[in-house]
Protein backbone atom coordinates (compact mmCIF):
# COMPACT_ATOMS: atom_id res chain seq x y z
CA UNK A 1 0.00 0.00 0.00
CA UNK A 2 1.28 3.35 -0.84
CA UNK A 3 2.17 5.82 2.39
CA UNK A 4 4.01 8.72 1.04
CA UNK A 5 4.95 10.26 -2.51
CA UNK A 6 7.12 12.83 -3.16
CA UNK A 7 7.08 14.97 -6.49
CA UNK A 8 9.95 16.15 -7.94
CA UNK A 9 10.77 17.92 -11.44
CA UNK A 10 13.78 15.81 -12.98
CA UNK A 11 15.99 18.07 -14.74
CA UNK A 12 19.53 17.63 -14.90
CA UNK A 13 20.52 21.43 -13.87
CA UNK A 14 18.62 20.63 -10.55
CA UNK A 15 22.05 18.47 -9.76
CA UNK A 16 24.46 22.23 -9.09
CA UNK A 17 28.01 20.63 -10.78
CA UNK A 18 25.60 20.54 -13.97
CA UNK A 19 24.13 23.74 -13.31
CA UNK A 20 27.42 25.58 -13.19
CA UNK A 21 26.69 29.14 -12.89
CA UNK A 22 23.11 29.07 -13.15
CA UNK A 23 22.75 26.69 -9.67
CA UNK A 24 21.41 29.22 -7.80
CA UNK A 25 18.23 29.79 -9.90
CA UNK A 26 17.17 26.36 -9.02
CA UNK A 27 17.68 26.70 -5.30
CA UNK A 28 14.01 26.88 -4.48
CA UNK A 29 13.06 23.80 -6.49
CA UNK A 30 16.01 22.05 -5.19
CA UNK A 31 15.66 22.86 -1.70
CA UNK A 32 11.84 21.80 -1.91
CA UNK A 33 12.70 18.86 -3.36
CA UNK A 34 15.25 17.89 -0.86
CA UNK A 35 12.03 18.67 1.64
CA UNK A 36 9.65 16.57 0.28
CA UNK A 37 12.70 13.45 0.07
CA UNK A 38 12.20 14.18 4.14
CA UNK A 39 8.62 13.03 3.92
CA UNK A 40 8.68 9.78 2.42
CA UNK A 41 12.24 8.56 5.12
CA UNK A 42 9.50 9.86 7.87
CA UNK A 43 6.92 7.18 6.19
CA UNK A 44 9.18 4.52 7.05
CA UNK A 45 8.46 2.59 3.62
CA UNK A 46 9.36 -0.68 3.06
CA UNK A 47 10.23 -0.35 -0.65
CA UNK A 48 10.91 3.02 -2.30
CA UNK A 49 10.15 3.11 -6.09
CA UNK A 50 11.75 6.03 -8.10
CA UNK A 51 9.56 6.65 -11.16
CA UNK A 52 10.08 8.94 -13.89
CA UNK A 53 10.10 9.28 -17.63
CA UNK A 54 12.64 7.54 -19.93
CA UNK A 55 13.21 6.80 -23.81
CA UNK A 56 13.16 3.34 -24.95
CA UNK A 57 16.36 2.19 -23.77
CA UNK A 58 15.82 3.08 -19.78
CA UNK A 59 12.25 2.05 -19.80
CA UNK A 60 11.39 -0.83 -17.38
CA UNK A 61 12.46 -1.80 -13.79
CA UNK A 62 15.86 -0.81 -12.14
CA UNK A 63 16.76 -3.03 -9.53
CA UNK A 64 18.74 -1.64 -6.09
CA UNK A 65 22.23 -0.88 -6.49
CA UNK A 66 21.57 0.75 -10.64
CA UNK A 67 23.71 3.55 -11.59
CA UNK A 68 23.60 6.17 -13.35
CA UNK A 69 25.82 9.42 -14.49
CA UNK A 70 25.53 12.72 -15.52
CA UNK A 71 28.63 12.34 -17.79
CA UNK A 72 26.76 13.28 -21.01
CA UNK A 73 25.62 16.58 -19.11
CA UNK A 74 29.87 17.44 -19.11
CA UNK A 75 30.04 16.26 -15.44
CA UNK A 76 32.26 13.88 -13.88
CA UNK A 77 29.63 12.71 -11.73
CA UNK A 78 28.21 9.01 -10.80
CA UNK A 79 25.04 8.28 -8.65
CA UNK A 80 23.55 5.29 -7.54
CA UNK A 81 20.34 4.13 -6.65
CA UNK A 82 20.30 2.13 -3.24
CA UNK A 83 22.48 -0.78 -2.44
CA UNK A 84 22.66 -3.82 -4.67
CA UNK A 85 21.66 -6.93 -2.43
CA UNK A 86 24.97 -9.05 -1.11
CA UNK A 87 25.78 -11.36 -3.85
CA UNK A 88 23.71 -9.81 -6.11
CA UNK A 89 25.48 -9.73 -9.74
CA UNK A 90 25.55 -6.23 -10.87
CA UNK A 91 22.96 -4.22 -12.77
CA UNK A 92 23.43 -3.95 -16.49
CA UNK A 93 21.87 -0.90 -17.54
CA UNK A 94 22.34 2.93 -16.76
CA UNK A 95 19.96 4.85 -15.52
CA UNK A 96 17.72 7.11 -17.37
CA UNK A 97 18.11 10.76 -16.63
CA UNK A 98 15.38 11.42 -14.58
CA UNK A 99 16.35 8.29 -12.22
CA UNK A 100 19.56 9.69 -12.17
CA UNK A 101 18.37 12.84 -10.65
CA UNK A 102 16.01 10.94 -8.14
CA UNK A 103 19.32 9.13 -6.86
CA UNK A 104 21.17 12.44 -6.50
CA UNK A 105 18.06 13.76 -4.66
CA UNK A 106 18.44 10.46 -1.97
CA UNK A 107 22.59 10.53 -1.77
CA UNK A 108 21.81 14.24 -1.64
CA UNK A 109 19.37 13.49 1.77
CA UNK A 110 21.60 10.25 2.59
CA UNK A 111 18.86 7.86 2.66
CA UNK A 112 19.32 5.16 3.99
CA UNK A 113 16.23 3.62 4.83
CA UNK A 114 13.91 1.29 2.59
CA UNK A 115 15.77 -0.55 -0.55
CA UNK A 116 15.39 1.58 -3.57
CA UNK A 117 14.26 0.36 -7.01
CA UNK A 118 13.54 2.52 -10.02
CA UNK A 119 10.98 2.57 -12.96
CA UNK A 120 11.25 4.39 -16.20
CA UNK A 121 8.40 5.01 -17.75
CA UNK A 122 7.48 5.81 -21.55
CA UNK A 123 5.74 9.09 -21.80
CA UNK A 124 3.55 7.34 -24.40
CA UNK A 125 2.19 5.25 -21.70
CA UNK A 126 -1.55 5.56 -21.76
CA UNK A 127 -3.67 6.39 -19.08
CA UNK A 128 -4.88 3.17 -18.15
CA UNK A 129 -1.69 1.52 -18.44
CA UNK A 130 0.06 4.06 -16.23
CA UNK A 131 -2.99 3.39 -13.72
CA UNK A 132 -2.18 -0.67 -13.68
CA UNK A 133 1.33 0.05 -13.34
CA UNK A 134 0.80 2.05 -10.46
CA UNK A 135 -1.49 0.15 -8.86
CA UNK A 136 1.17 -3.28 -9.15
CA UNK A 137 3.30 -1.18 -7.27
CA UNK A 138 1.41 -0.12 -4.45
CA UNK A 139 0.19 -3.67 -3.82
CA UNK A 140 4.45 -4.88 -3.71
CA UNK A 141 4.67 -4.45 -0.38
CA UNK A 142 2.77 -3.57 2.96
CA UNK A 143 4.46 -0.33 3.31
CA UNK A 144 5.17 1.32 -0.29
CA UNK A 145 6.77 4.92 -1.02
CA UNK A 146 7.64 6.80 -4.32
CA UNK A 147 9.42 9.38 -5.90
CA UNK A 148 7.71 10.47 -8.92
CA UNK A 149 10.34 12.61 -11.55
CA UNK A 150 8.47 14.54 -14.39
CA UNK A 151 8.22 18.03 -15.61
CA UNK A 152 5.37 19.71 -16.40
CA UNK A 153 4.71 21.89 -20.14
CA UNK A 154 7.81 22.81 -21.83
CA UNK A 155 5.88 25.75 -24.02
CA UNK A 156 5.46 28.31 -21.10
CA UNK A 157 7.67 30.99 -23.36
CA UNK A 158 8.97 31.50 -26.26
CA UNK A 159 12.12 30.65 -25.40
CA UNK A 160 11.12 27.11 -23.97
CA UNK A 161 12.10 23.95 -25.42
CA UNK A 162 8.76 23.61 -27.34
CA UNK A 163 8.12 27.04 -27.83
CA UNK A 164 5.04 29.17 -26.36
CA UNK A 165 1.84 27.39 -26.38
CA UNK A 166 -0.99 29.62 -24.73
CA UNK A 167 -2.54 26.41 -23.44
CA UNK A 168 0.29 25.27 -21.45
CA UNK A 169 -0.42 27.83 -18.74
CA UNK A 170 -3.76 25.88 -18.12
CA UNK A 171 -2.24 22.13 -18.05
CA UNK A 172 0.37 23.34 -15.65
CA UNK A 173 -2.29 24.89 -13.01
CA UNK A 174 -4.58 21.81 -13.29
CA UNK A 175 -1.58 19.38 -12.68
CA UNK A 176 -0.37 21.46 -10.00
CA UNK A 177 -3.31 21.59 -8.21
CA UNK A 178 -4.09 17.77 -8.27
CA UNK A 179 -0.94 17.26 -7.52
CA UNK A 180 -0.74 19.41 -4.27
CA UNK A 181 -3.76 18.65 -3.26
CA UNK A 182 -3.70 14.59 -3.89
CA UNK A 183 -6.36 14.46 -5.94
CA UNK A 184 -6.87 10.90 -7.71
CA UNK A 185 -8.97 11.14 -9.57
CA UNK A 186 -7.60 15.04 -11.17
CA UNK A 187 -4.30 13.58 -12.50
CA UNK A 188 -6.24 10.42 -13.46
CA UNK A 189 -8.28 12.94 -15.98
CA UNK A 190 -5.21 14.18 -17.56
CA UNK A 191 -5.00 14.82 -20.95
CA UNK A 192 -2.01 12.10 -22.83
CA UNK A 193 -3.14 13.62 -25.91
CA UNK A 194 -2.60 17.47 -24.92
CA UNK A 195 0.47 16.41 -22.26
CA UNK A 196 2.33 14.96 -25.62
CA UNK A 197 1.37 18.27 -27.76
CA UNK A 198 2.48 20.42 -24.82
CA UNK A 199 5.79 18.01 -23.74
CA UNK A 200 4.85 17.23 -20.59
CA UNK A 201 7.49 14.53 -19.78
CA UNK A 202 5.59 14.35 -16.11
CA UNK A 203 2.46 12.79 -17.04
CA UNK A 204 2.71 9.41 -17.27
CA UNK A 205 4.71 9.36 -13.94
CA UNK A 206 1.99 11.44 -12.19
CA UNK A 207 -0.76 8.98 -13.73
CA UNK A 208 1.67 6.07 -12.71
CA UNK A 209 1.34 7.59 -8.82
CA UNK A 210 -2.60 8.40 -9.66
CA UNK A 211 -2.70 3.97 -9.59
CA UNK A 212 -0.73 3.61 -6.55
CA UNK A 213 -2.57 6.05 -4.33
CA UNK A 214 -6.04 4.59 -5.20
CA UNK A 215 -7.70 3.76 -2.11
CA UNK A 216 -4.38 5.11 0.39
CA UNK A 217 -6.21 7.88 1.55
CA UNK A 218 -3.28 10.10 1.04
CA UNK A 219 -3.35 14.11 1.58
CA UNK A 220 -1.11 16.74 -0.41
CA UNK A 221 0.91 19.69 0.13
CA UNK A 222 2.15 21.93 -3.01
CA UNK A 223 5.87 23.02 -1.65
CA UNK A 224 6.96 24.59 -5.38
CA UNK A 225 5.61 25.38 -8.51
CA UNK A 226 7.01 27.73 -10.93
CA UNK A 227 8.61 27.92 -14.61
CA UNK A 228 11.93 28.27 -14.98
CA UNK A 229 13.17 28.14 -18.44
CA UNK A 230 10.02 27.79 -19.38
CA UNK A 231 9.18 24.41 -18.54
CA UNK A 232 6.95 23.94 -15.57
CA UNK A 233 8.03 22.34 -12.31
CA UNK A 234 5.84 21.12 -9.57
CA UNK A 235 6.93 20.09 -5.90
CA UNK A 236 4.75 18.01 -3.67
CA UNK A 237 4.76 15.94 -0.95
CA UNK A 238 1.89 13.41 0.04
CA UNK A 239 1.10 11.74 3.39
Amino acid sequence: MLVAAAVCPCPPLLVPEVAAGAGPELDAARNACLDAVGVLAAARPDRLIVVGPAEPDGRGPFPPGSTGSFAGFGVDLAVRLGEAPAGSPAPQRALPASLAVGAWLLGRTRWDGAPVEGLGVGEPLTTDRCLRAGADLAAGAERVALLVMGDGSACRTVKAPGYLDERAVDFDAAAARALGDADVAALSALDESLAYELKAAGRAPWQVLAGAAQGAGLGGRLLYEDAPYGVGYVVAAWS
